[in-house]
Formats: structure tokens, sequence, C-alpha cells
């Protein structure tokens, strides 16, 4: 086999993995443009009926609000601790570090429902289920070990001499962390921060345990849809969150470039 024909086959083959894994999320799209009342091809028309019912206020607006917040608040919380904890463990060996290690990544190894579990029955002598505050701890839990893989292979990755460099230049620590370390990991800070975000926006195991009525995300208010009534709604509100993802996604990557444009102009 020439290269020419290689090289055709192993595009095929992409083509094909791609079209395996976009097809199903392409085929919810047009369906959130439906006029009819029901999941069907062909589509009976074209509206925005969906959508409007969806931005337009109640259950789906306060649910979307309710999964931002809480989100926005685990990430926050997620970044810090898992900065911190990566920090800690960075440059370090031992039976002890690899233990911390493989216990910050447990909620990312184990069944989601066992964190569930063990969240519900933590928060429920502290009287915070169904409260905002449980449900930012229990997702917090779940978003911290997209934040300290990431953050500890940059550590590890960094060349240690640049913060003895800046000692050797009168910086203090913190100046030497803000100035030096902090820069350098932003991509992988970026990286954490969109995955974390991602595990909370996209979470219904613990939600449906620890989430009253009034914290009703939007993963759980999808899940009561399709218990209840399936309606083009839940494609409409499927294809917000695939806008929302690929938006996210696109930022992290504008991160990443510009962080690495800050870095080859500083080594330059």
């Amino acid at each position: 086999m020439n290269d020419m024909a290689a090289r055709w086959l192993f595009r095929t083959w992409c083509a094909g993995v791609l079209a395996f894994l976009l097809v199903p999320i392409a085929a919810i799209v047009p369906l959130s443009f439906s006029s009819g009342s029901f999941l069907t091809y062909p589509l009976p028309g074209l509206s925005l009926r969906w959508y409007g019912e969806v931005l337009g206020g109640g259950k789906w607006l306060s649910a979307l609000a309710n999964s931002l917040f809480i989100g926005a608040a685990a990430t926050v919380a997620a970044l810090l601790l898992g900065t911190l904890a990566a920090l800690g463990l960075a440059r370090r060996r031992g039976a002890t570090v690899a233990a911390l290690k493989l216990l910050m990544l447990s909620p990312m190894i184990v069944p989601v429902i066992l964190v569930a579990v063990g969240s519900y029955f933590f928060l429920a002598p502290l009287a915070l289920t169904s409260s905002y505050t449980g449900l930012i701890l229990a997702h917090t839990v779940i978003a911290v070990p997209f934040v300290v893989v990431p953050v500890l292979t940059a550590l590890e990755l960094l060349d240690p001499n640049l913060s003895r460099a800046a000692a050797a230049c009168g910086a203090p620590p913190a100046t030497a962390f803000f100035r030096v370390t902090l820069p350098a990991i932003t991509p992988a800070l970026a990286s954490g921060a969109l995955f974390a975000f991602a595990a909370s926006f996209d979470d219904v195991v613990i939600a449906l345990l620890i989430a009253g009525p009034e914290q009703r995300t939007l993963p759980r208010e999808m899940f009561s849809g399709l218990r209840d009534s399936i309606t083009p709604a839940l494609t409409a509100v499927a294809t917000i969150m695939i806008c929302f993802s690929t938006a996210l996604f696109l930022l992290m990557q504008a991160v990443q470039r510009r962080a690495s444009r800050s870095a080859a102009r500083r080594v330059g």
C-alpha cells in the first residue's frame, strides 16, 4: 500500500469516527426546531416555539439559572482547592503522596452514585441537603479532580529553576508565584475550570439526592421531563447546552493560546 492510499484510508477512518460521535448529537438539533408536539422525523414544520417555552421563563429558565450559579460556585471552590492540592503534591514522591493523589482522584474513579450517597449521608446530619450550600459542596467534590490533574501535570513539567531565579532576584514566595508560576500554569487552570464546570453542569445523580425543589438544576429538570412527557422542549434545552459547552471550549482554547503567546514573548 502506497503512502497516498494509506493517507486516504487514515482520513476515511477519522471521518467515520467523527461521524459516529457527532451524528447522534447533530440529530438532536433539527428536532428542537420542530413545530410538532412529538419527536418525529420528518419534521412537520419549522418553529421556534420550543425555544420560546424554554427561554420565556418558568421552570426551564429557573433550572438554567440554578445550574449556572451552582456550577460557577463549585468551579471557583474546585480551582482554589485543586490548585492548593497540586502545589502541595508537586515534585514530591513517596507512598503517602501516592495515596493522597489516589484519594483526590477517587471522585473521578468511583461511580458517581457512591459519591452521591456518601455526600447525602455526610450532609444530612448537617441539615445541608435541599440547600445551595450542600449541592455546591457535593459538586466541588466531583470537580476537584478535574483541576488537580492538569494543574499537577503543569507544575511537574514546570522548570523549578524559574522560581529559584525569581527568589534569587529578591522576589518573595507570593510574588514569585503570581509573576512566574501562575502565568505558566494558566492554560492548565483554564482546562481544569472548564472540565470542573462541565462536571457540575452535567450532573444529575447528585442533584437527585441532594437538591430540593428550589435547587432543581437543568439536568435534573430534563430527567424529570423524560419521565413525565417527552417533548421537543427537551431537544431545545439540549441544543442550548451543546452551544454553551462549545462556547466554553472555544473560550478555553483562546485563553490557552493567549497564555502560550505570552509565555513565548517572555522567553524571547
